[in-house]
């Protein structure tokens, strides 16, 4: 590994966090920020030893803020804290999830506004570069107050609490500190506040949900593209005029990239001159319906940016003399955007069903349901039910949860974003969205092929060879939902966006030339 972050110093992208979540990049203290941290942490001790009143540090927590607690006391108070809070419930988050949660988490204290100990932000880079991931149960956060419970299980294991996932087992995080000769934290003042203070779930996955929707952006892009050669759709509107006097920059991207992948295609120019006046929706307003998700995934992406970068603590330490108990714990700037993306990723599901629903219907020269036996055989006449379930699912999950607030910490903390609930239902949904892709594959590869001997473009030929090595064409009826997977393995592995991407490298095809939509 020859890559090394800084963090606390350096700007944190998107890119970046996933890498050194994946091990691509080694995430380090350099220092600057060292210094930082430290002089934060002295800061704290001179309030503790002066006796000033500052929240969470000398005093209870959230409507107990006026209680003090004595200079003796303030480690237990920390120590309390997390215990106090771990209330989650409901299966263990993935780990990349928590490991995410993690790696925000160091960049942020690091910036030295928090008043931790250096030799605690030591030990939780320690569990990054080992792969020790705690476990975090995935429900109990209003986001807001930080996310609070999520915050809590994932350090719990620096004070020998709660488990951890050593190479996907779970163990009690005790026992993994003594197999390998460590001993659990004392925590100093401020610390188990700094620590679960922050918006970290909520981010952790906003950060994966901008990685998926990237890639379902671009498969919608890509498999759109098949679907209208098997329909033998017009690329007349993906023409940059029309885009260029109604230009937003989503459609004009997926305009573009649409008129590159069908660029030259023998089946496109088969029927230049057919009588056919313009197409469904579904195929001529791609532009528009994928480039408005694109929109929606571009303000995501940026605000998502700025909160992995911020300092989301509470109180904010700037020196002994000045600390200020504000709100940047408050997941509401991100919890809208989640909401708003949801609904996006769920109309790229949408309007892929319709295309499934068009290619089974029998039109433009494909037999009904893309069988050359209907009846004796039901064809592809099913698959597009498991769109339309799947459809009507994320349409049930697309309620706006940063749309309701319910009073918590007897009444302190009376506004709270539930944005935990928004990042988690803008992942389900996505989980639907690679269902549908799969789906509209199967559809997509079936219809090229009634199109033949005509060829269509070097990517598009690429994938459909790519697909047709793990789904053959469709004679006669099969167990369809065998096929469905094989394709999701192949949307979710990465590997036909691959193939798409290499394709067009080797044959000077420029599919992505803005970096604005990009993640690094």
């Amino acid at each position: 590994m020859s890559k090394h972050f800084n963090y606390g110093t350096e700007h944190l992208s998107i890119g970046i966090c996933l890498d050194i979540a994946a091990g691509k990049t080694k995430g380090v203290i350099g220092t600057d920020a060292a210094a930082r941290v430290e002089a934060s942490y002295r800061e704290v001790e001179k309030i503790v030893h002066a006796q000033i009143p500052v929240y969470g540090i000398n005093t209870g927590f959230g409507p107990l803020c006026d209680t003090h607690i004595n200079e003796e006391d303030t480690s237990l108070l920390q120590s309390n804290l997390l215990k106090s809070h771990s209330v989650g419930v409901g299966k263990p988050i993935p780990q990349e999830i928590a490991k995410l949660m993690l790696i925000s988490k160091v960049h942020a204290l690091a910036q030295g506004y928090s008043g931790i100990n250096p030799k605690t932000l030591d030990r939780i880079i320690w569990h990054i570069d080992n792969d020790i991931i705690p476990v975090v149960p995935e429900k109990g956060s209003v986001g807001a107050s930080g996310d609070l419970a999520p915050l809590s299980h994932l350090f719990l294991p620096l004070i020998g609490l709660g488990e951890v996932f050593v190479k996907g087992e779970k163990f009690p995080a005790g026992k993994i500190l003594k197999d390998n000769n460590l001993k659990p934290l004392v925590l100093g003042p401020k610390e188990g506040l700094a620590l679960i203070n922050g918006t970290q779930f909520i981010l952790a996955f906003a950060i994966r949900a901008v990685q998926r929707l990237d890639n379902a952006l671009n498969l919608a892009d890509l498999i759109g593209a098949m679907s209208l050669e098997g329909l033998m759709g017009s690329a007349r509107p993906f023409d940059e005029r029309i885009h260029a006097i109604r230009p937003y920059k989503g459609t004009k991207l997926v305009a573009k990239r649409l008129h590159t992948l069908l660029n030259e295609s023998e089946i496109c120019n088969s029927h230049v001159n057919c009588d056919r006046v313009q197409d469904p929706y579904s195929l001529r307003c791609m532009p528009q319906v994928h480039g408005a998700s694109r929109n929606a995934w571009l303000h995501l992406k940026e605000l998502t940016e700025i909160e992995l970068n911020s300092v989301t603590d509470n109180p904010i330490i700037f020196n002994a003399n000045d600390t200020i108990s504000g709100g940047n714990f408050h997941g509401q700037p991100l919890a809208l955007p989640l909401d708003y993306a949801t609904i996006a990723a769920a109309e790229l599901g949408n309007i892929a069903d319709r295309r499934c629903y068009l290619m089974s219907e029998g039109r433009y020269g494909l037999p009904k349901v893309l069988t050359n036996d209907p009846g004796l055989n039901s064809g592809l006449m099913i698959p597009q039910y498991t769109t339309a379930a799947l459809v009507t699912e994320n349409k049930t999950l697309c309620f706006p949860a940063s749309a309701d607030s319910v009073p918590t910490s007897l009444g302190q903390e009376d506004h709270v974003s539930m944005g935990s609930i928004s990042g988690r239902k803008l992942n389900q949904v996505i989980d639907n969205l690679e269902y549908i892709q799969a789906v509209e594959l199967l559809y997509a590869t079936q219809a090229i092929d009634f199109r033949r001997p005509l060829k269509s473009t070097p990517v598009i030929e690429a994938c459909h060879k790519l697909i047709r090595e793990h789904v053959p064409f469709i004679n006669e009826d099969r167990i369809f939902s065998i096929d469905i997977n094989q394709l999701h393995q192949l949307i979710t592995s990465g590997e036909l966006l691959a193939t798409a991407n290499e394709t067009a490298v080797n044959h000077n095809i420029n599919l992505n030339d803005d970096d604005e939509f990009g993640i690094y």
